[in-house]
């Protein structure tokens, strides 16, 4: 898996064939598993899942691509240019809806679900150097926020809307990847970052094992001033080095989303070798312990595809 992994980010692409049959899928079937950046939680777990695929459905061929992530995963879906990707629970449901702001020029109408899998922690760190210990401490400071129309800029500029502060408010904002914005951290050319990931994210533990750090909280007031889709949840002691408490802080679902025009045998097959994997999934990032069979369909904010739903009948979810 380790080398897997170094090929992708060497390639920007991984593809590998698997011809275990377990299934009547199409033959020369194609995959190409949409993720994100190569530094974030998507990649991995898209590595993971391409392996899965590609030895599980007789035929396939799969592909990982490396994205800005959700929203770019959506759109890309949308003109059939994925089979499946990663995209976090509030983007998908402005996906659905043509939230322009959001990067969705027209409402995605061919997106379809597959399932609901773990939380996006949001994750707000900063340099002790920086000052910043609260929300409020942002003003006048710089922050990357992810690259522009992610979701995880779209939940940075939600959580500031609801603490009553904007960009503007900021001395600098910078829309970079995880492992750039942990880059200029490092080298004092930039105060913060806010990661939207699973728990444990590589570039955030990268970052805390380089330099002191602060792990900002939002509070339970900015939490119940966003509601749904977010969670008030917390980052728990340690999940980063030098973080002693536990961080409050709230969490958006991230959900594996198809289109129409994938085969209803493709995408069950695609649903089932999910769940009858989850160790390999584990393996691959920890955030996927958090993937269960029974909070599959939960919160779904679009039309389930109809061979995901055979899936969830034959396990009596439906």
């Amino acid at each position: 898996m380790k080398r897997a992994i170094a090929n992708c980010v060497a390639a920007g692409a991984f593809v590998l064939s698997g011809f275990a049959a377990t299934g009547p899928a199409k033959a020369s079937e194609f995959i190409n598993v949409l993720t994100g950046g190569t530094s974030g939680v998507y990649y991995p777990l898209g590595v993971a899942l391409a392996k899965i695929y590609g030895d599980g459905i007789s035929g396939a061929r799969t592909q990982v691509q490396a994205t800005k992530a959700s929203v770019e995963n959506l759109n890309l879906l949308q003109q059939g240019k994925g089979e499946i990707g990663f995209a976090l629970g509030d983007s998908v449901k402005m996906a659905a809806e043509g939230n322009a702001e959001a990067g969705f020029k027209a409402p995605l109408n061919k997106l379809r679900g597959i399932a609901a899998i773990y939380p996006n922690y949001i994750q707000i760190v900063a340099s002790k150097d920086s000052g910043i210990k609260t929300l409020a401490d942002f003003k006048g400071k710089s922050i990357s926020v992810g690259a522009a129309k992610s979701g995880t800029e779209l939940n940075a500029r939600a959580i500031l809307a609801a603490d009553g502060m904007s960009y503007k408010d900021l001395a600098k904002t910078e829309y970079l990847p995880f492992a750039e914005s942990v880059e200029l951290i490092k080298n004092r050319q930039l105060d913060a970052t806010l990661q939207s990931a699973g728990l444990g994210v590589a570039s955030l533990k990268d970052l805390a094992t380089s330099v002191a750090i602060n792990v900002v909280s939002v509070p339970k007031d900015v939490a119940d001033k966003l509601g749904p889709p977010y969670l008030a949840t917390v980052i728990p002691a340690n999940t980063y080095e030098r973080q002693t408490e536990d961080v409050p802080t709230v969490a958006v679902v991230n959900f594996l989303v198809t289109r129409e025009g994938v085969s209803d045998e493709t995408a069950y097959q695609m649903t089932k070798l999910l769940f009858e994997h989850l160790d390999t999934m584990k393996a691959a990032h920890n955030a996927a312990s958090a993937i269960t069979l029974e909070n599959a369909i939960k919160g779904m904010p679009i039309p389930l595809h109809p061979g995901a739903a055979r899936y969830y009948k034959e396990k009596g979810l439906l």
